[in-house]
């Protein structure tokens, strides 16, 4: 367009609507290009990426923004999946803690739901609500995983469980308690 936007047709499309290079296009047609055809497409590209896998409305936005559908098609879709709640930011939250909280901290799994596009309000709320805080016992559950024994690691072997372990979020103090902790290993 001589205003610098694109729109992204198929071959049937500039076939069907007998367009070619620097064709004037009446408002009509405009739109219904812009609304009706690919109003649709970015809709549907929407409803298959989350049939693939659950998403946030931040990651959705990004991957249609890939495609390089308009921004206003883009919103529109957003608003589309989120009226039949196909999307949703506190489920995904909820879902991710669910599935990753035995082998990461607290502090890790709020990095991870930003980094995903999960606002902050709604992390610390899930993480409020869903988090087990028992972080030492999930680190000795991981380190009887890695079967660590500390009476028989060298020094080596404790800083890779060390880093293992805070790698996943854990603090410092809990990992050094939890690593010289030689009762509950070896039972």
């Amino acid at each position: 367009m001589e205003d610098g936007t694109h729109l992204i047709l198929y071959k049937g499309e500039v076939r069907r609507y007998h367009l070619s290079e620097s064709m004037e296009l009446s408002q009509s047609t405009y739109e219904e290009l812009f609304y009706e055809v690919l109003g649709k497409r970015v809709k549907k590209r929407a409803m298959a990426l989350l049939e693939k896998q659950d998403r946030t409305e931040a990651g959705l936005r990004r991957k249609l923004a890939e495609g390089d559908y308009p921004e206003q098609l883009i919103e529109d879709a957003i608003a589309y999946v989120k009226k039949y709640h196909y999307i949703d930011d506190r489920r995904y939250a909820q879902n991710y803690v669910s599935y990753h909280q035995q082998g990461r901290s607290r502090l890790r799994l709020k990095q991870d739901l930003m980094k995903r596009g999960v606002p902050s309000q709604i992390a610390e709320c899930v993480l409020e609500e869903m988090y087990e805080q028992q972080e030492e016992a999930k680190i000795l559950r991981l380190l009887q995983k890695k079967n660590y024994d500390p009476e028989n690691a060298d020094r080596k072997e404790q800083q890779r469980i060390y880093g293992y372990l805070a790698r996943a979020g854990f603090s410092s103090g809990d990992i050094l308690r939890a690593m010289k902790c030689t009762d509950h290993l070896t039972s």
